[in-house]
């Protein structure tokens, strides 16, 4: 569009996108002292002509086009039009405006939990410190991340954590409450923050421990074996869930496993204590059954190529989501009655059930004993777990067969 078919003013969006640059650069009149400008490149931007408080007249640039759009840049020639009448420099009260959005920019919850976490980084190993940021960006930041901290109500903490609460991640939804109090507590102790908004919510969320996790009885579990097994959506997702009812460790742990740690020649894997989230403490050994090695083979012809059992669509380098597991037993129709922990609860119940020995089940969920006797008892007892999650393993084929008889060990 040449200047000469502009019509009306202030100019129309169709006008602004297309005005055609000259020979030389231009200025067109949008109203009340604010001017398109075209540069014979073909940039354009907005520029406001007002007059100093020595009577002078001159220019003010307001940002270019189209990142500034028309009716911001009216809005923006506004404001300043307005301090000019007040006597005020429009040049400075830009700047101020400006400092003014920089300030609140520092001042969002994501600024804030980015500084709580690089001030932590010397306590944590290199693992910890991604799940941690993992979690915020996962959960947090595309929510509130970009609100003021100040201004982010404890009702809406609540509303954000009941909908992990909902979600069946009782265990990351616990965790991601503890991180942002602390964020809250960074900006308390170096004055920036009066309250924390996170005080006292925990009362009104679920604990998160693992006896909280949804889980069927033991009447309805051969069901839900039959269901995992007919899974028919991806496939490595339906070798997860058979690996999580063999060997009763964490989702956490199943999904961010490495092949790395696994020795098929001695049937273990090694979770090491990086990914454990702890420094000190010991890795945990996990006795392979023969189906679970079987459900591994099949893994590894689809992931073998990736360090990760369970590589992420769109970033190998990352695992899955934290939520893979639940949405597959979803899809399967037990949501609310089965989640990925639960499979712990279950296996805990079936073993002390039958007979085997309380320290080798807690051994085997990697529980730690309370008191002194918890600090002292280092034993693993492999090769009684070896014996015991074959025998699991076994249970459980019978009864997704449909044709068990319970006999309770002696």
């Amino acid at each position: 569009m040449k200047r000469s078919d502009i019509k009306r003013r202030p100019l129309s969006d169709t006008t602004l996108l297309g005005l055609e640059p000259d020979a030389k650069e231009y200025r067109e009149l949008d109203a009340g002292g604010l001017y398109f400008r075209v540069k014979p490149d073909g940039q354009k931007s907005w520029q406001l002509r007002y007059k100093k408080p020595d009577g002078k007249w001159s220019w003010l640039g307001l940002g270019g086009y189209p990142q500034v759009s028309g009716a911001m840049a009216r809005i923006k020639a506004a404001e300043l039009r307005a301090d000019a009448a007040e006597g005020k420099n429009p040049m400075a009260t830009k700047q101020a405006r400006k400092a003014a959005e920089v300030e609140a920019a520092n001042n969002t919850f994501e600024a804030l939990a980015r500084e709580w976490h690089a001030s932590r980084l010397s306590g944590w190993d290199e693992g910890t410190a991604k799940r941690v940021m993992g979690a915020l960006e996962r959960h947090v930041f595309p929510e509130l991340g970009k609100r003021q901290y100040t201004g982010i109500l404890s009702m809406e903490w609540m509303e954000l954590l009941r909908g992990l609460e909902k979600a069946g991640i009782l265990e990351q939804m616990s965790r991601v409450r503890a991180y942002c109090k602390d964020v809250y507590d960074l900006a308390r102790v170096t004055g920036r923050a009066v309250n924390n908004p996170l005080e006292g919510v925990h009362k009104f969320l679920s604990s998160g421990k693992p006896e909280n996790y949804a889980h069927v009885s033991i009447e309805d579990l051969p069901a839900l074996l039959r269901a995992i097994r007919s899974y028919p959506h991806a496939q490595d997702v339906q070798l997860g869930l058979r690996l999580l009812t063999l060997l009763a460790v964490r989702p956490s742990e199943l999904r961010e496993a490495q092949w790395s740690e696994f020795d098929f020649n001695k049937k273990l894997w090694t979770i090491p204590v990086e990914r454990k989230g702890r420094k000190k403490g010991r890795e945990h050994l996990v006795p392979l059954c023969r189906q679970a090695i079987e459900a591994l083979i099949e893994l590894r012809v689809l992931t073998g190529a990736y360090p990760l059992l369970f590589p992420g669509r769109s970033d190998r380098t990352k695992p899955r989501s934290d939520t893979v597991f639940l949405m597959a037993l979803r899809r399967l129709g037990y949501e609310g009655r089965q989640t990925g922990h639960g499979f712990r609860h279950i296996a805990s119940t079936i073993l002390n059930e039958h007979g085997f020995v309380a320290d080798h089940v807690e051994a085997q969920l990697s529980h730690k004993a309370p008191g002194v006797r918890g600090v002292y008892n280092k034993a693993q007892y492999l090769d009684q777990r070896t014996t015991m999650m074959q025998w699991y393993a076994d249970h459980l084929d019978t009864l997704a067969k449909g044709n068990v008889v319970s006999i309770k060990r002696a």
